[in-house]
């Protein structure tokens, strides 16, 4: 009889609306990925490696050359310094970096803070590292601020002699907020005032709307000499199912990051690595990003003012938040299923993002729209919800 590790955890609400938005018909903004394909120049780069014979098992820390393109980006960008060799490993995708991190520093009663709402792979896997998530909520809109913000008091007062690490995810999903420099100031303090070490969850680094750098903790060395830095190609480039994403982290922290990934995937798909190798040589393929987000955000928000919906601009990420206090008193997971049941638009519950989705603090009558869709898929949907 197998005794289960996870035996709280069932289907996703992702899978759960996805399957429902697909048996009632209905448009899916709710699912989180690009609704386009990537650039054809990317897959023919993809296919040239494999005529050039790329397919057999490449380095375990990731091909020489792509590394070396991520040490020149992260320098270009944040003018941080990491050594290709021994600070920069290619994962299978983000999420199997956030696992890895997680395995190499939490041990058995260890606590790890995570701001919530969060990813929802975040506590699974702290859990199967014998460590325990402490939840620290966001602040919720409200008639002060419209917009999420997070309480670094509130943070460091959850904070005990059992703490090892604080997982971070900025731009953040799903409200989309970001940080500043007060935010990176208040995250130094922390971490060296009681000895934690971070994983930054920074997967849409490159979607930051109104021309607003990037704030990535790397760019302070002190934050950045305690911290994995974990970003993902699918975000950038519209490829979420090639699954390739990628980790920076000082040598001694990434020597263990590496004793993990080495067991749990040994090494990732080399023709995609040769292929982002050469792309991501120019910079213009990821810094165009964020204009041709920004475009879609500002359609979405603007389109929904016509609703009785109450848009949240967004900072970044391709998510979008929304109150619909005005059209129902619903708890938000009851409200997008009969949303897609009756009106055929299918979102996510931001409340699907908390440990218990049916309390009071996770129900603030919010969903999440996902705007990295077609210009076609979105006007459609709008139709749909302004008969509300």
């Amino acid at each position: 009889m197998i005794q289960s590790k996870l035996p709280d955890v069932g289907t996703t609400i992702f899978t759960t609306m996805s399957k429902l938005s697909s048996d009632h018909k209905a448009i899916n903004l709710g699912q989180g990925f690009p609704e386009f394909d990537p650039d054809d120049k990317l897959i023919e780069l993809v296919h040239q490696a494999m005529k050039q014979g790329h397919n057999q098992y490449p380095y375990m820390p990731g091909i020489d050359i792509l590394r070396q393109q991520i040490a020149v980006k992260m320098n270009r960008l944040y003018f941080a310094e990491y050594d290709p060799e021994t600070e920069i490993t290619v994962t299978n995708g983000a999420t199997e970096a956030l696992m890895s991190a997680i395995l190499a520093v939490v041990n058995t009663g260890d606590e790890v803070i995570v701001i919530e709402p969060c990813y929802d792979s975040y506590a699974p896997s702290i859990r199967l590292a014998g460590g325990t998530p402490i939840y620290v909520p966001l602040e919720a809109p409200n008639s002060e601020h419209n917009s999420f913000r997070i309480d670094w008091n509130r943070v460091e007062q959850s904070i005990t002699a059992k703490t090892t690490l604080m997982i971070l995810n900025f731009p953040h999903n799903p409200t989309g907020i970001t940080l500043n420099q007060s935010d990176l100031d208040a995250i130094e303090a922390i971490i060296l005032r009681h000895n934690i070490l971070l994983i930054s969850d920074e997967v849409y680094e490159h979607i930051v709307f109104d021309e607003k750098p990037f704030l990535s903790l790397s760019t302070r060395p002190s934050i950045a000499s305690r911290t994995f830095v974990i970003s993902s190609f699918g975000k950038t480039y519209h490829t979420t199912g090639w699954k390739v994403g990628y980790c920076v982290a000082p040598a001694a922290m990434m020597s263990e990051f590496r004793r993990i990934h080495q067991f749990v995937v040994f090494t990732v798909s080399s023709p995609m690595q040769y292929a982002f190798a050469e792309y991501m040589q120019d910079p213009t393929t990821y810094e165009k990003l964020a204009f041709f987000y920004q475009i879609k955000h500002d359609f979405l928000f603007e389109a929904l003012l016509q609703t009785p919906f109450k848009p949240i601009r967004s900072d970044g990420t391709f998510f979008l938040l929304a109150d619909y206090s005005a059209i129902s008193s619903e708890d938000e997971l009851s409200f997008t299923k009969n949303l897609t049941i009756q009106h055929g638009v299918s979102l996510i519950p931001v409340s699907a993002f908390y440990k218990n989705p049916l309390s009071g603090e996770a129900n603030n009558y919010l969903v999440r729209f996902c705007f990295a869709k077609t210009q076609e898929t979105l006007e459609k949907a709008i139709l749909r919800l302004q008969a509300l």
